[in-house]
């Protein structure tokens, strides 16, 4: 049997006004918890701040709830709800979001990414129940993660790229085949991401009301679809590669590493990278929290990354890091200003 996950029902309220009265869990960090946990009436059980998204300590966590506990509510940022659906689900409970940020598109999709041999691996958890939002909360976020987001709209740029070049050398499985009008469409939203990242930037509820439609739209097309292969590629490969060496135990923003992905992804197609690089910074995207020395040991190992964790298909499978027209079209990224180590 064939199921097609769907979106969850999306709230947007005063929080304020939320009633619970199932017995609840709940998943936080201390940012947002300091922001919503006054205005929240929740009967709460227990209270996780969840460090990594390690599969060991998912499990634990998971085999630890409460018997009591009737609902998860993951309160803040993608690993919060990521950690309160795995558990949820885990434990057949229903799970409730409530972002603080529109940081990632984990949010509303039916899977988590979770961490697992090294690499980034995905459990089917089903939506959350539902997903509460409240502007006046996500609007007054920090910028560098309010509407950052939209690097999984501007992932499409890339993964659509990556997808077709893996098309073109019949290295897409039967169930990721290349589909034009899908990558049409993708297409499409991606575009809509150049045209709202001021907005987004600058708090703006109107664009952060069309980043969440965009968002809503991306994960409905990889639902039907039955896979990721428009919105991921290697700008998402880099990312799982150097979040070991960036996060070092901690909790690294989604977009700080992806977002310089995008910029290498667009390099090695030959993309104008100005645009891209435009865009992620007017929305508050930070392309500067990573190391020079992280990204060339990264970028170095990433053909053999890609391949020992059998991930989909991608320019970097062919990439050579010695290679002068590489090194040319990387440089482009100006991401790499250690002139002792240049790319």
């Amino acid at each position: 049997m064939e199921i097609i996950s769907n979106i969850p029902q999306i709230e947007i309220t005063d929080l304020s006004k939320i009633v619970e009265t199932r017995a609840t869990a709940v998943i936080t960090g201390d940012r947002a918890w300091n922001a919503v946990g006054s205005l929240v009436k929740l009967p709460v059980v227990v209270q996780a701040e969840p460090y990594t998204a390690d599969i060991n300590f998912l499990n634990t966590l998971a085999e630890g709830l409460p018997e009591q506990v009737e609902v998860v509510y993951g309160i803040g940022g993608g690993l919060a709800c990521d950690v309160a659906k795995y558990i949820a689900s885990k434990n057949n409970l229903p799970s409730v979001i409530i972002p603080t940020a529109l940081s990632v598109d984990g949010f509303f999709t039916s899977i988590v990414a979770v961490r697992r041999d090294g690499t980034v691996q995905y459990e089917n958890t089903g939506s959350a129940e539902k997903v509460i939002i409240d502007w006046e909360i996500v609007s007054s976020a920090p910028a560098h993660i309010r509407g950052t987001g939209i690097t999984e709209i501007l992932s499409m740029t890339t993964g659509l790229l990556d997808w077709r070049y893996a098309a073109e050398r019949k290295k897409n499985t039967p169930q990721e085949r290349y589909q034009p009008w899908a990558a049409q469409i993708a297409a499409g939203i991606a575009q809509q991401a150049y045209k709202i990242a001021k907005g987004v930037g600058e708090g703006r509820v109107d664009a952060l009301r069309n980043l969440l439609d965009l968002i809503c739209l991306e994960v409905q097309l990889t639902n039907q679809l039955g896979h990721n292969r428009p919105q991921e590629g290697s700008e998402q490969y880099f990312a799982y590669a150097i979040e070991p060496k960036a996060s070092l135990g901690a909790d690294v923003p989604y977009s700080d590493l992806v977002g310089p992905g995008i910029l290498i992804a667009a390099a090695l197609h030959k993309q104008s990278i100005n645009p891209i690089r435009d865009t992620l910074q007017s929305a508050g995207v930070r392309l500067g929290q990573l190391r020079p020395d992280d990204i060339v040991d990264t970028l170095r190992d990433l053909p053999d990354y890609v391949r020992r964790h059998d991930l989909p298909y991608s320019i970097v499978h062919d990439m050579d890091i010695e290679d002068a027209e590489t090194r040319a079209q990387l440089a482009e990224t100006g991401l790499d200003l250690n002139s002792e180590r240049p790319l």
